[in-house]
C-alpha cells in the first residue's frame, strides 16, 4: 500500500537551496535593528513599530495603504550612516542563509535614501559594496533590483533606470517598480524599463495584488516584465494564466504580505496551490519581514503546512525560483543540483 502524505517524510525546509527574489530594502531589516538604529539617531517609533510589533494592517483601500507606507517611511529613516547600511545588507545575507537562500536579489529606490547619502550614486554604491562584502561573509550571493516609485514622476523613473544601467553587470540584476498599484499609470514608465532592458537588465515591477488583472497586462505588455512581483490577482483571469504559464513569466508570491495587507483574509485562501497546478513559474518571497512579521523560510511553511504542498512539490518551487532569479548559469546548475540532493536525502 502507498504511504499517505501525512507519512511521507517531512525534509528540514532551512535545508532546502533557495533563491529569494521579492525582498525590499528597508523592509528586510530587523526589529532590533529599526530599534537600535533609532536609538542612535535620537528618533522616536510609533508604538507599532516598537512594543506592539509586528503592527496589524491592511491596505484594502487607500488609507490603509497610507498607514502602511507612514511606517515604512520612519523604518526608513532610521537608516542615516553607511554603519548602518552595510548591517542591514549583512543581516539581510545572514537571515537568508538560515532559511536556505544561497541568491538574494534585494530591491532598493536609491532616490529614498539620496538625501543622507551623497545622492543616488553615492547611496547605490555603497549598496553594492555592503552587497560584496555580505556575500563573502556569508556565502549568499546578494545583487540588487533597483526598483521605481510609481507615486512619482515617470522621468524620475527613467533617471533611476539610467543609474542601473550604468550598473549592470556590476551587481544590479533588475529594474522595478514598487509602491500603490492603485497610483500612477503603469503604462507611463514603459520608457524607462525601456532603457533598462537595452543594459540587458530585468523588468520585474510590481502588479496584480492591490489591482487585478488588468495590471499584469500592463506588466507584461507595456513593461516587457520577466517576472511580476506578486501578480497573485491573476487567478482571477484564466486568459492571463495561460498567457503566464505559456511565457514561463515568474510570478513573486509573497502570501504572508497577502494577508497582512488584506488581499486574503486567510493565509488558506491565497491561491498558491491554483497558481502552481496551472503550471505558473512562482518564487516565493518575504516582501517586507519588519512589517509583516515573517521571512523567507515561513512561506515555505506555509506552502506545507497551509497548502499541503509535498517535499517534491516544494523543492520544485525552489527551483522554480532559481530558474526565474537572475543567477549565472553556472550558479543556477549548482544551486538546482543541491535542490535534487535534498530531495533525494
Amino acid at each position: 500500500m502507498a504511504a499517505s502524505l501525512t507519512d511521507q517524510p517531512r525534509r528540514p525546509l532551512a535545508a532546502l537551496p533557495k533563491a529569494h527574489l521579492h525582498l525590499h530594502f528597508t523592509g528586510s531589516m530587523r526589529h532590533l535593528t529599526v530599534l537600535e538604529l533609532a536609538h542612535v539617531a535620537g528618533l522616536h517609533l510609533p508604538e507599532q513599530l516598537a512594543d506592539q510589533w509586528p503592527p496589524e494592517l491592511s491596505a484594502a483601500d487607500e488609507k490603509g495603504w497610507f498607514r502602511f507606507q507612514r511606517l515604512y517611511d520612519i523604518a526608513r529613516s532610521v537608516l542615516r550612516t553607511e554603519e548602518g547600511v552595510r548591517r542591514l545588507v549583512l543581516e539581510a545575507a545572514q537571515d537568508d542563509a538560515r532559511e536556505g537562500s544561497r541568491w538574494l536579489e534585494i530591491q532598493v529606490d536609491p532616490s529614498g535614501y539620496a538625501a543622507h547619502f551623497g545622492g543616488i550614486t553615492a547611496f547605490t554604491d555603497l549598496v553594492l559594496d555592503a552587497a560584496v562584502v555580505a556575500t563573502r561573509q556569508t556565502g549568499v550571493a546578494v545583487a540588487v533590483v533597483v526598483a521605481a516609485n510609481r507615486t512619482r514622476h515617470p522621468l524620475d523613473a527613467r533617471t533611476l533606470a539610467r543609474l542601473a544601467a550604468q550598473y549592470a553587470g556590476r551587481g544590479v540584476v533588475g529594474f522595478g517598480l514598487s509602491n500603490d498599484e492603485r497610483r500612477g499609470d503603469t503604462l507611463a514608465f514603459a520608457p524607462a524599463f525601456a532603457i533598462a532592458d537595452r543594459a540587458g537588465l530585468l523588468a520585474v515591477p510590481h502588479g496584480g495584488e492591490l489591482c487585478g488583472p488588468q495590471s499584469v497586462w500592463s506588466c507584461l505588455d507595456g513593461l516587457g516584465a520577466r517576472r511580476v512581483g506578486h501578480g497573485v490577482r491573476s487567478v482571477e483571469d484564466p486568459r492571463l494564466l495561460d498567457r503566464l504559464a505559456t511565457s514561463g513569466v515568474t510570478l513573486e508570491l509573497c502570501p504572508a504580505s497577502n494577508v497582512a495587507l488584506g488581499v486574503h483574509a486567510r493565509p488558506a485562501e491565497v491561491p498558491l496551490r491554483q497558481l502552481f497546478d496551472a503550471g505558473i513559474p512562482l518564487a516565493l518571497g518575504a516582501d517586507d519581514p519588519l512589517l509583516f512579521g515573517s521571512r523567507l523560510l515561513h512561506q515555505y511553511e506555509s506552502a506545507r503546512d497551509v497548502h499541503g504542498f509535498s517535499d517534491p512539490e516544494l523543492a520544485e518551487l525552489a527551483r522554480m525560483s532559481v530558474r526565474g532569479s537572475a543567477a549565472p548559469d553556472d550558479v543556477r546548475a549548482g544551486l538546482l543540483a543541491e535542490i535534487d540532493a535534498w530531495l533525494a536525502s
